[in-house]
């Protein structure tokens, strides 16, 4: 195992740790892997883990950090492309969202299992999950007031609970034809 400083170019101890549990956290859950494995696989060592994040639970917090950094960086990207258009925006997000789902890699929402796995509301994971899931009502309820729904708030949380709903059933589901189900339904509840 290489010990110091990182050289030009290489990626940090905490990036690799990073890099490590976001790749394990999410495929396995965080709960079930260890700091050991953690350790073992990102290279470094357990003093430098510990430097790094003070704790399990702080790594976890990381983990569920860059994974909602991830998402809105993708959300605006995806926004981004179809200015002024909501319709547009919105279409854009739930296919994309769509694509994810279908990956065969995909494990659901990492912040839907977070909370799943950590439900005591006051464990970081589950602080940031539920922040995650606030956000995304609120950006929701921009887009269907921008579409004029009738009821724009009530719209936004229930294209919520269809997105939701895709990610903690899309291992389990046929999903070609989840863009179709999910662009319509949500068109369905701004007609409402």
């Amino acid at each position: 195992m290489r010990r110091g400083a990182p050289a030009r170019g290489e990626a940090s101890a905490r990036e690799r740790i990073l890099a490590t549990a976001n790749e394990l956290f999410y495929r396995e859950g965080a709960r079930p892997v260890g700091v050991d494995t953690i350790v073992e696989r990102s290279g470094v060592s357990k003093t430098s883990l510990y430097r790094s994040f003070a704790s399990k639970d702080e790594l976890i917090a990381a983990f569920a950090r860059e994974q909602d950094r991830r998402l809105w960086t993708w959300w605006d990207r995806v926004v981004a492309r179809h200015p002024g258009d909501p319709r547009a925006q919105l279409t854009a997000l739930l296919a994309g969202m769509a694509k994810i789902v279908g990956r065969a890699n995909f494990r659901g929402c990492p912040f839907l299992n977070l909370a799943t796995e950590f439900p005591d509301e006051a464990h970081p994971g589950h602080v940031i999950a539920r922040a995650n899931k606030t956000e995304m009502q609120r950006r929701l309820a921009a887009l269907t007031h921008a579409l004029g729904a009738r009821e724009p708030d009530r719209a936004a949380r229930q294209i919520a609970l269809l997105m939701n709903g895709a990610n903690a059933s899309g291992c389990l589901i046929d999903t070609a034809d989840l863009e179709e189900d999910l662009v319509g339904a949500a068109m369905a509840v701004i007609a409402s």
